[in-house]
Parts: C-alpha cells; structure tokens; sequence
C-alpha cells in the first residue's frame, strides 16, 4: 500500500498469517513458509495507519508545510517476511517517486511496526544501525526495553513486565495461589513467561506448570498440552499467546471437554473477536485478562468502508478482502494475489458489494485497542517530524543546541526528536515514551461476558495503571465480573494446591513439592498460631497458655484494682485526703462555733453533713484491693447509705433556709414545723428509707464477686457483680431522686439577698453532682477491667469535693482570711432587705 507526499512513513502489518509449515522429513528441501491466511485486523490496522496520516495531512496546525504519505508491507506474521519488508524499505522500490538511488538515504525516516514481538526484534536489528526509529503499536516484549540491543525501538504498547505485574495483582486480589501458563515458543512466550516467574516469586504464588506451543502447532502438541492442563489441578490459567496459538489450543481443549478452568487472556488475544465462535464460546466465557487501553476514533469507520477494488484496483489486499467477506472474485481468471499467497478460485462479484453493510472484523471499531495504538504511533512519529521543522537555533535536543535538517531529513535527526515527544491526542491521554522506548503503562481489565443472543460482550470490569499511587494502580469492580460457567456465575474460582490452614494450625510442605502444597499440623499445648497459613507456632509467654483451639494465649494473671497498682495508690491517697481536708473544715467550724456565719449556716446540720462527706471519702477506699464477699457487699451498701446522708442534710439545710426566709412574713409561723427535731426527724427518715433497701438488697441478691473475661479474653477481670439490677438500680435512683428534691428546693431559694447566699450555694453543688453522674454512666459503661471501678471511685470523689468546695469553702474562706466579715453588722448590713435578713436569722 503506498501514497506518496514530502515525508514517506514505513508501516509493517500482518496483513497475512504464516500457515503451519509440514514438519521436516530431513528427505527433501523444506520449503519456504506461505502466507495464505489472510488477517482482516492487519487490514483494518494498516487503513488506520492511513486514516491517522489523512487525518494529520487535513490538520493545519500539524506539519502546515508538509504533506506525509505512507508505504506499507505486509509481515505476514511472520520475522523472515518482516525482514523482506524492512529491506524494502530501506532500499525503496525500482520506479517509485521516492527512490532514492544511490544516494545512501533509506527512503523511509521512521517505520510504524511491527505487530509481533519477534517480528520486530529481527526489523529494529536491521534498521538500527541507520538510525531509522521503530514505533511499534503490538510488540509487547519486555526484551525489546533494553536499549543497548535496540536503541532505536519505541512502542506505544506496554511491556510485558508490567503486564505481568497487572496480573498477578489480579492473582493475588482473588487468592489465588496454584496457576498454570502456556505460552508461545517464541520471544513474546518466553520473556512472558520470565516476567512471571520473577513476578510470582514475589508472593506465594506457584506455577503448577509452564508449556510452550511450537510454531508448527501440530495437534499432537496441542493434545499434550491439553492433557497437563486436565490432569492439573491448577484451576486458572494463563494463556499468553497469539490469536492463532490459542485458538488452536482451546480448540483441543473442547475436544478434550475441560470445562472447569478460568482462563486469563494476554493482551495478545484479550479482544479477539475471531475467537469466539460456537465451538468455543463455552471454553472463553468468563475469560478475564488486560486489554490495551481502548478508544472510539471518530470518522475511522467511515473511512473503512470507503475501501473498495475500484478505487485501489492495484491493491492484492482489497481483492482478498472482497473475497473473504462478500465471496467473490474481483477478477475474473484466477491469478496469484500477491508474494506467497496461493491462489483460490470464487465467483465473480458483481460490483454492488459494499461494505458498509457488513458486520466485520475489518469494519468492526467497538474494540479499537491495537488500532488507537497504531493511530498514537503515526501521531508521534508526526508530532516529532513537526517539532524539528518548527526548532529554533538553540532549542535543537542535541548536544550542541542544533536543529536538525529540515528539507532532507535524517532519519537519526528524527530519532532525537521521537526521544523528546511528548503531546497530549485528542482523547485527553498523554502519549509519551520513557528512558527505554515504553508508553505509559495503563491497562483494562476485560471480562468476556456471554451475552442472551450468544454473542460475546467484552466489558471493562477494572483497570490498572502505573501512573498511579503505589498500591493503588489496580482498580476493579468485583461485583461485574461474570465468571467461567454455564450460567452468569458470579463465585470467584478456586485454584489453590492445598487448602488454608486455619488458625491453631500450622503449615508442613510436602517433601519434593512446591511451598503451595502443604499439610496443616495442630500446634502443640502451650503454642498457638493466630494467622490462616501459619508458617510455624508460637509458644505462648511464661504467664500464658494456649486455648482449646490453640490460637490464642489466655493470661493466667488475675487482674483487679489494688493497693499496690499505681492507681489504687492515687486514689487512696485522694480519699485520705478529702477525708482529712473535711475533718479540717469539721475543725474550722468547731473553732469558730460561736461566730454569726456558723451560727446562721444551723451548726448543727453542717457538722453532720461534714460527717457524711467524711465517710462518703472513706467509703471509696472499699472498692480497692482484691474482691471478697463481704467487701463487695460492702462497697454499694455503705455509699449508697452515706451519700443519702450527704444528701438528706443538704436537703434539711435547703428547706430550713427556704422556710426561714418564708417565715419572715407578717403572722407567719411556719418555722414551728422546722425546728431542730423536725430536721433530724428529716435526715433520719431520708437515710433509713435507702437503708431498708440496702437491706433488702443484701437478703435477695447481693453483690459477690465474680470472674470477668468479656472485655479481654486474655485476662481474668476479678470484680464484684451487681447482684440484683433492680436493687442496684433503686439505690442509685434513690439518691438520684433526694438530689433533684434539694436542687429543686435550693433554686427556688436563689432569691434571697447576695450575703446571705446559702442556697446558690447548693445549687451550684447539686449542679456539679448532677454533671459528674451523669459524664459517669456512659464512663463506667465503657470502661473494661479495672478501669471500671477506677472511674466509679473517681465519680464519688468529684461529687464529694464538689459538694465540700461549693457548700463550706466560702465559708472558710470568710472566717480564716476575713474575719471582719464574720460579725453580726456585716452579715445583716442596714438596708430594709437585710433587716428581714436579720429576723431570719434570729429564727435560724
């Protein structure tokens, strides 16, 4: 195929596929191979090539002044044939306009090519040394990297390295760990192939076997190869071959009726539309595998159909096109359709063939990966040729700061600038190569999904991609993929050599086996392994010692809040000490018994709730030290008892000051029904009712101690169990209940006049209480082991200093630091409102 212009482009397609040659008797001559397959992708891959430069050619901001053509060869699949396209090339052809006779230039700058790995291996070493750059858009080898050997090969297609690297993530994500692989004779197999091993190596993942498919493809070959995968217990495998090598092999594989294997394709065959036939549709549902990245080209198709015999009647690869789709012969009298290819006899056509009519390979643009991947390649090749007509002196990416010739371009001027390119197409991909001719690696992860008409549907169920965080380069949506069977299986396939061993086991390799194959050991008592596939068992520590189960080591320490914990220190040293500062303030007041302040705050109830904080403060050191029966029943009986106390005091001061206040009232002799008997008569009702529940507490289910291994199965939690919830639930409602009544009674007494502030007093102390209760409940819920009855300890202490803060620091503060506030005069002051102040405190 040729078309001229000011820059010729060179193109390698396998337009034909090499038939099987016979195997070699030794007898005779073997003969050349021939290349009677014709290959509508080849076709449909080099059109595109001429769709791109069309499309560049009608692009007035790309190459303005130049005007590109093409000359494209056929590979015929095949590295002989490749080379005799690549000499073609270099040589140029006897009568063409761009002959270049003796003028030691080849006539082609750059080549797009070739579709195969070895392929392009044999051209890139033929055109190395005149500098000619090589894009190829399908060979995948990792080989064909290192740029020592090939110093002049790009590609637009990734490596298989990192194509390997996409597939044993996939691998790996669905725990898969025994696999099988086939692939290809050739340097695309075997590279592959040595890509995986050092891949796998990485994980534990095993091959279970590696068979290689001979060029000839002979069925005795393709039968063995059938017969490993059968007797294989490898579930998943690998097929990294061209479309001919697989369809051949899952050919045998059907004779054979394997049908209980996952296959996972090579980008070589991912999308292989040919493959899918009635034959082996069963075989290829549910193939999953990484396809190049894929786009729609838009105006590609139309130009497809455009190809037709009368407007290339020159072209052998139009006459064969006719013949393969629509039957019939271009020409009348069979004649030879070019180098190697046998002639076959068809009917004549009529000429009203057309083939935008036809549902073809050819015509097909739903799975453009190989085809975008030739349209980028002619895009680079043109974006380089346009970067050296458009440099500037001193912008050259040479050493020297030079451009390259612009009227006779060399093709090792051109190859500096193809190092360089770097644009971003139309479809919003950067197209770029690195240090060693690679493309930006990114994949699709194609799923081949049965459709109800028995067509195939390759969906897009994920993708990977290099450019992207570490760790985060494969994406995937499991929930899409449709998996090998029958029917729309969505159960991810099993392909292990042995089963997980579960915890409490561990993992003994069989002896001549690789590491996947394994028996599992229960751990000896006293180790335990924690992990599924447990290389080994770990001895528990001294104070440890396996479950039943051994995978886990439970503590034989008994845990309990003590007196010799750090903490069980603090807080007993904190209830000592709030004992002792209540005792000071008891003191205080006893020194100062005969002054207004103590004498108006009613004596006689304020050393009694200084009594009741005393023992509230002692009351916390009970739930110290190890549980026993009878300090259990210790713990909530006494506080439940001396918070009542606390409370019922402070609840008789409230109601004595409100009704003092009250009785000031002209004719109001209220106050005869809150003398000093009613108040005692108050406390001791108040204290006896919790009492009696206490009591009743202890008789129908007191608290005991008890062995707690719900939070922490590792340790035994030594704690005292409530017992009776309902009694549990009566004592701290009760006390509850009393503190309300008094924050109720003290706000409603918040009135009276500022030097006389007894009740705001109490209720900012009812306040406090309220607030370190209730910031206590879902504490003491939370909190595990020991800490639980740390939180309740620090609970009564924080209401206890609240409540001594609140109600008697003021008071202490007036009588040790001013004393001259503590008189008669000062309490009462002169006004109206104080001299009601002062009957009341006359009553008091």
């Amino acid at each position: 195929m040729f078309q001229d212009g000011n820059v010729i482009l060179g193109g390698l397609f396998p337009i034909h596929l090499r038939a099987a040659p016979d195997s070699n008797s030794f007898q005779s001559k073997p003969q050349p191979p021939v290349c009677d397959r014709f290959s509508q992708s080849g076709l449909h891959w080099a059109v595109t090539m001429a769709f791109a430069i069309e499309e560049i050619n009608r692009n007035p901001e790309l190459l303005p002044n130049i005007t590109l053509g093409y000359k494209i060869f056929d590979s015929c699949d095949a590295p002989s044939e490749g080379l005799k396209g690549a000499f073609k090339l270099l040589k140029g052809k006897e009568g063409s306009a761009s002959n270049f006779t003796c003028s030691g230039v080849p006539s082609v700058p750059l080549i797009v090519g070739d579709g195969g790995s070895s392929q392009s291996i044999a051209v890139s070493r033929v055109v190395a040394p005149f500098g000619i750059g090589m894009v190829s858009y399908f060979a995948s080898c990792s080989c064909l990297s290192d740029k020592r050997e090939f110093p002049t090969f790009f590609r637009t297609i990734p490596s298989d390295n990192v194509q390997m690297k996409a597939l044993v993530r996939v691998i790996q994500y669905f725990k898969w760990n025994w696999i099988g692989a086939v692939a290809e004779d050739n340097d695309y197999g075997r590279f592959g192939m040595r890509s995986l091993i050092e891949e796998v190596a990485k994980f534990e993942i095993c091959i279970a076997y590696i068979e290689f498919l001979s060029p000839s493809r002979t069925r005795e070959r393709m039968r063995q190869v059938a017969e490993t995968i059968l007797k294989s217990s490898a579930k998943v495998v690998i097929i990294f071959c061209g479309e001919s090598d697989t369809m051949s092999l899952v050919k045998e594989i059907r004779l054979q009726n394997i049908t209980d294997i996952q296959l996972i394709a090579s980008e070589a065959w991912v999308t292989a539309l040919q493959l899918w036939t009635e034959e082996t549709r069963e075989i290829l549902s549910g193939t999953i595998g990484f396809g190049i990245r894929r786009a729609e080209i838009p105006g590609l198709r139309e130009f497809l159909v455009k190809l037709h015999p009368s407007t290339a009647p020159d072209n052998p690869f139009v006459e064969q096109l006719w013949e393969e789709v629509f039957g019939c012969s271009v020409k009348t009298s069979n004649q030879t359709l070019g180098e190697n290819v046998s002639p076959t006899p068809y009917k004549p056509c009529t000429g009203s063939e057309n083939l935008e009519t036809m549902e073809t390979t050819y015509t097909d643009v739903s799975q453009l990966r190989v085809s975008y991947n030739v349209y980028k390649a002619v895009y680079a090749a043109a974006h380089a040729l346009h970067n050296l007509q458009s440099c500037k002196h001193g912008k050259g990416p040479f050493i020297n700061s030079t451009c390259g010739q612009k009227s006779n371009i060399a093709p090792w001027q051109l190859l500096q600038y193809l190092k360089e390119v770097r644009f971003t197409n139309k479809f919003g991909e950067e197209v770029s190569f690195d240090k060693n001719g690679d493309p930006i690696a990114s994949y699709d992860l194609v799923n081949w999904q049965k459709r109800a008409d028995g067509s195939v549907q390759f969906a897009k169920v994920g993708y990977y991609d290099v450019a992207l965080p570490t760790g985060k380069e494969l994406a995937l949506v499991e929930s899409e993929i449709v998996w090998h069977g029958t029917a729309l299986e969505k159960k991810v396939p099993v392909s292990t050599c042995s089963d997980s061993c579960l915890a409490g086991t561990r993992r003994a390799v069989r002896n001549g086996q690789p590491v996947c194959c394994f028996d599992c050991l229960h751990c000896a008592d006293g180790e335990i392994s924690n992990q599924t596939d447990s290389i080994e068992c770990f001895k528990c520590p001294a104070d440890y010692w396996s479950n039943d189960r051994r995978d886990q080591c439970i503590s034989k320490e008994i845990e309990f809040l003590s007196f010799q914990d750090s903490m069980g220190i603090t807080l007993t040293a904190i209830s000592l000490f709030g004992a002792c500062i209540t005792g000071a303030v008891a003191a205080v007041f006893l020194y100062f018994i005969n002054t207004p302040i103590v004498r108006a705050n009613n004596s006689e109830l304020s050393f009694l709730l200084l009594i009741s904080l005393i023992l509230c403060f002692l009351c916390s050191i009970a739930f110290i030290g190890q549980p026993s029966p009878w300090s259990c029943m210790v713990r909530h009986t006494v506080f439940g008892v001396s918070f009542v106390l606390c409370i019922s005091c402070i609840l008789s001061k409230t109601l004595v000051v409100l009704m003092a206040f009250k009785a000031t009232l002209p004719a109001s002799n209220v106050m005869k029904w809150f003398g000093p008997t009613q108040q005692r008569s108050i406390i001791f009702l108040c204290t006896l009712i919790q009492a009696i529940i206490c009591v009743i507490w202890l008789v129908i289910s007191p608290p005991l101690p008890a062995k707690n291994t719900k939070y922490q199965s590792g340790k035994i939690i030594l704690e005292c169990a409530i017992g009776s919830t309902v009694a549990f639930c009566c004592v701290f409602g009760y006390i509850g209940l009393l503190a309300c009544v008094c924050f109720i009674l003290a706000f409603l007494a918040r009135a009276l006049p500022d030097k006389f502030n007894e009740a705001k007093l109490i209720t900012f102390s009812m306040l406090i209480f309220f607030a370190v209760w209730v910031t206590f409940i879902p504490a003491y819920v939370s909190t595990p082991g020991k800490y639980t009855v740390a939180v309740e300890i620090f609970a009564i202490l924080a209401s206890n200093f609240g409540l001594l803060s609140c109600i008697f620091a003021p008071k202490c503060y007036i009588m040790l630091f001013k004393p001259g506030e503590n008189s008669r005069k000062q309490l009462m002051g002169k006004s109206k409102t104080n001299r009601t102040t002062s009957r009341m405190m006359n009553r008091l």
